[in-house]
């Protein structure tokens, strides 16, 4: 690649793909960021993670601004998927005190506990706002989605039950969607059949988990077990996942399809997952060269506008492994966001009260 990652290249990165995130883009679902969805939901939930390892307060007030503007479509019906803007509230109410975002965080958490649609083996169900239904499904995505949120909102309220609950959604869906073989993760799991349908290893797939597991047992260190069979079928995830990393630091956008297109947003969340999981004691400090291939090749996908390259679209699980290679690729909110909380790890980190790093 000829370049090397410094701390003035990331930062300057990071701030163009930030500023790109904040522009209108109305009428544009993948970069629209003010909706009430996943899209947007990674979106701020990045916006956060970059708050919190840059302790630059503008991020903090834009966030809080962006909830006042969007929160009003927040009321609409109530979706697994659409669960990732809330991820943001226990932060804000830490930093705030302002008490909707404690009551927000806390209905939404009986929501998942009490009303949200689950499969037959207890794993949420993979329900989404668009015009599509997956019953008895389970997809990578709802780690990140969801349980990130319900083991923050565990956290702020000192809820057990909540603890407990999102521990039990994240061996499950390990469970459920890992391939004994290869130890990396499955897009999906159809509980009615029983099986993993087009059974591809799609590498964003893999990304939500890597990614989304550190988060959530960082929220609830020192307050509950965490389970071997967690820490063990991670480490087997990841490991599996840098087998397949290719030379020049990406992922294919199914991991072992090597023919396959390089997709960003993936291989931006597996090797911020690396990153996180050497920081949290879950992996080996010698995977950090993998996250560091990774990052200097993402740097390259980011455009001079501060627009994230080779993101593939929306992708619900696929008829066959084929199709997945033929998924556009376009501009997209969380491929930003994913590739914004891998530059957030890498720069160097701030002494803000009330933020554990």
């Amino acid at each position: 690649m000829g370049m090397t990652i410094t701390v003035q290249r990331v930062k300057q990165a990071a701030a163009l793909v930030y500023e790109q995130m904040r522009k209108d883009h109305t009428g544009n679902w993948g970069m629209n960021i003010n909706a009430w969805d996943w899209v947007p939901g990674v979106g701020v939930i990045a916006i956060l993670s970059y708050y919190e390892q840059s302790g630059d307060a503008e991020l903090l007030t834009y966030l809080t601004e962006w909830t006042r503007r969007n929160k009003g479509a927040s009321e609409q019906l109530k979706v697994i998927n659409s669960m990732a803007p809330f991820a943001i509230f226990p932060e804000l109410y830490r930093k705030s005190s302002d008490p909707y975002y404690l009551e927000a965080a806390l209905r939404i958490g009986e929501w998942m506990m009490n009303e949200a649609p689950r499969t037959r083996e207890g794993a949420f169900e993979h329900t989404v706002t668009e015009n599509a239904n997956f019953p008895e499904q389970v997809w990578a995505d709802t780690v990140f989605m969801a349980v990130l949120l319900l083991a923050r909102v565990a956290r702020l309220t000192k809820r057990q039950d909540f603890a407990e609950e999102s521990l039990r959604q994240l061996a499950l869906h390990l469970r459920l969607l890992q391939d004994q073989e290869t130890g990396v993760l499955f897009h999906g799991w159809n509980c009615i059949s029983q099986d993993h349908m087009s059974a591809a290893r799609w590498t964003r797939a893999n990304a939500w988990v890597a990614v989304g597991t550190p988060m959530i047992l960082r929220e609830l260190a020192g307050g509950t077990v965490i389970p071997e069979e967690i820490g063990s079928r991670y480490r087997r995830l990841m490991e599996g996942l840098v087998r397949y990393q290719q030379e020049n630091g990406l992922w294919p956008t199914v991991m072992d399809q090597p023919d396959f297109y390089q997709e960003t947003s993936g291989s931006a969340g597996i090797a911020c997952g690396i990153v996180l999981g050497i920081r949290e004691g879950l992996l080996s400090p010698t995977m950090k060269g993998a996250a560091d291939r990774a990052a200097e090749a993402v740097l390259h996908k980011i455009d001079a506008a501060g627009t994230v390259t080779g993101v593939s679209g929306g992708t619900p699980v696929m008829e066959s492994v084929e199709a997945y290679n033929r998924i556009a690729c376009y501009p997209t909110l969380y491929g930003q966001g994913l590739v914004l909380m891998l530059l957030a790890q890498y720069l160097p980190e701030p002494h803000l009260d009330g933020i554990r790093m």
